[in-house]
């Protein structure tokens, strides 16, 4: 699996305000590549995973929240390759009752059902995950390890991500993608023409991402973030963008989560609406994957006693 070059499917999306707006949205289905190891996630680790094969190494350590795809990806995807797996876990109230946790957490008991090891930090601790007193702390408990970063963004993982985009894609004149660690989008904006328009779609609050993207896109100018649809912040939501996922989902069939595709469709609708995009544009939206988080993302708005996402 990830040894071959893998493309997608663009669905053209069949919504009553394109019509009106006459425009044309696609939907690039990376999301079906696998059910853990889906869209951004695949791209991502493809070329991690190679590197720590290349080098001989026999373990991949990665850092994440509790209810991380990134986690249950980086976790099936070892296996899937024959490499162990070891999560750094925010939140060391987590191992206090570990048979519970993974009972009740769908993404952990995936990882762990996969064979990860997981060891659970406080989030002092979490915060200092990058320095180098820390990871040699790691390295004295687990050996050596390849080390992938929270969120998977690195080098190799902008390059795998500039492959999904094909040739076929140029005719697009917008380019859109949900943003976490800017990633993804800095292949994205690698990959696309100088005449397209890569537009990301931040899940997280704040102006930090546009210094983290800056550094992987060679000096490309081809892009914008639009930072009005995070919905308060990361593993954030509200009624009205729970609605718009169900609703998208009996008009299109397809599923989107309330991390990240939601949010991001979410603003494509609305930016049409107000007339972002000129008449007869056409727009491919990329699918990211993270549908396996919407199950504990549902444990948590059922404990609220509010609406579910519809799977």
């Amino acid at each position: 699996m990830f040894n071959s070059p893998i493309e997608t499917e663009n669905q053209e999306v069949h919504l009553s305000i394109l019509k009106d707006k006459n425009i044309r949205l696609f939907v690039k289905r990376e999301d079906t590549i696998h059910p853990f190891v889906s869209g951004n996630k695949f791209r991502k680790l493809k070329y991690n995973i190679q590197e720590a094969q290349q080098l001989k190494q026999d373990t991949i350590l990665t850092f994440g929240g509790a209810y991380s795809n990134h986690i249950v990806a980086v976790a099936v995807a070892g296996k899937m390759a024959g490499l162990k797996t070891i999560g750094i876990i925010r939140g060391e109230e987590l191992a206090k009752e570990f048979d519970k946790t993974i009972a009740t957490n769908a993404t952990l008991r995936e990882a762990h059902k996969n064979g990860m090891k997981f060891l659970f930090v406080t989030r002092e601790a979490y915060r200092n995950k990058t320095t180098s007193s820390f990871v040699t702390s790691l390295e004295l408990k687990f050996g050596d390890f390849y080390l992938i970063p929270e969120g998977g963004t690195n080098e190799l993982a902008v390059k795998g991500c500039e492959e999904i985009l094909t040739k076929d894609d140029a005719k697009f004149d917008h380019i859109c993608v949900a943003v976490g660690t800017g990633g993804t989008i800095s292949g994205l904006i690698n990959a696309a023409t100088n005449t397209q328009k890569v537009l990301g779609f931040p899940a997280l609050k704040g102006d930090f991402l546009s210094k983290e993207i800056k550094p992987f896109v060679k000096g490309k100018e081809n892009w914008k973030l639009i930072p009005a649809y995070h919905f308060g912040g990361y593993a954030k939501s509200n009624s009205d963008l729970i609605a718009f996922i169900n609703q998208f989902k009996e008009e299109t069939n397809i599923q989107l989560d309330p991390i990240y595709t939601g949010k991001m469709m979410f603003g494509i609708v609305d930016l049409i609406k107000k007339n972002y995009f000129s008449e007869n544009s056409t727009i491919l939206a990329i699918h990211t994957g993270g549908i396996q988080g919407i199950e504990g993302f549902n444990e948590r708005l059922a404990k609220k006693n509010k609406k579910l996402i519809t799977v």
